[in-house]
């Protein structure tokens, strides 16, 4: 299992909290996925051998929330 903490400009309140955390969460190999609204970060733990990064910034993108870099 690896972690990673995502700056997500575009959080502003509890539905972006909620859309994230049911998006990521239906990923497979991705647990504990969990939106700070305040901080605008993202936290999960996932299984590289069932997703990568790649597809967590993909999947987010295509619910309208853009990863900075």
């Amino acid at each position: 299992m690896e972690s990673v903490n995502l700056l997500v400009p575009d959080i502003s309140c509890e539905h972006c909290q909620r859309a994230i955390e049911d998006s990521l969460g239906k990923l497979a190999g991705a647990k504990n996925v969990k939106v700070n609204i305040q901080a605008k970060t993202v936290h999960l733990d996932y299984d590289p051998q069932q997703i990568n990064l790649s597809k967590i910034e993909e999947t987010l993108d295509e619910i309208g929330y853009t990863v900075a870099t």
